[in-house]
């Protein structure tokens, strides 16, 4: 059985009277996509910034790759990638400059060859030395996705990664995610897609409300849906023809 990469119990958060998060658990296990799944305002952005440590929770414990988050934050934040759902280049540099300096910035050994790998891998070689201001949503995407890697970090959250992108673009998008889970790599995906979260994620949590209202695979919280079926009925056999 796979150990726990995130564990989350009774979170809570609240701006003033307004509840974001209240009382949420759910685990992750090491090496899997987890997908939080709802509709703008249920709570997956603010449920990121708590695990990322960029936000303190009200109440509850959260451990991201064994570590407190409120505890031990730079151990875990030394664990973890982010990106959120806008793409984070800087469009003064090229593709290889914000490479570059994510880097530069976490000090890894052999910056130069991490760069060259990682262009290679998202296919963003002919375009390496071209301003990020002129590249396209997706390749913006790819670039920042590229930049969160640096350092191969144990964990990854992606908040909304493929809001705005075209289908194809969503679907290379899609690749990536899981060539990095059969690396090993540990997924906190959140998205308000249906059908991202049906093919991506190996567990899938519901939130609404700042409650999870469901939580299971893909195929367990089908079956927790009812069928449906329209019925038609005609005057007479003229119109059913």
């Amino acid at each position: 059985m796979r150990s726990s990469a995130i564990a989350v119990s009774g979170l809570r958060k609240a701006y003033g009277d307004k509840v974001v998060l209240d009382g949420i658990d759910f685990e992750v296990a090491a090496g899997s996509i987890f997908s939080l799944l709802g509709p703008n305002g249920a709570g997956k952005t603010t449920t990121v910034n708590v695990l990322t440590t960029l936000l303190r929770a009200d109440a509850g414990t959260v451990t991201v790759a064994g570590h407190d988050v409120a505890t031990a934050t730079q151990q875990a934040r030394a664990s973890i990638g982010v990106t959120g759902q806008f793409a984070a280049v800087d469009e003064l540099l090229s593709g290889r400059e914000n490479l570059q300096l994510m880097a530069d910035l976490k000090r890894v050994r052999s910056g130069d060859q991490v760069v060259t790998r990682l262009l290679e891998r998202f296919d963003l070689v002919e375009s390496a030395d071209k301003l990020s201001a002129t590249y396209s949503g997706g390749m913006r995407r790819k670039l920042d996705l590229a930049m969160t890697l640096v350092g191969n970090p144990e964990i990854i959250f992606l908040d909304e990664p493929t809001t705005g992108l075209d289908p194809r673009s969503r679907r290379t998008m899609w690749g990536i995610v899981r060539e990095l889970v059969a690396e090993g790599t540990t997924i906190f995906l959140t998205t308000q897609y249906l059908e991202e979260a049906d093919q991506l994620a190996d567990q899938i949590a519901v939130l609404n409300g700042g409650r999870l209202v469901a939580q299971g695979t893909s195929d367990e919280l089908k079956r927790q849906i009812p069928g449906t079926h329209v019925r038609f009925r005609f005057a007479d056999h003229y119109e059913l023809d």
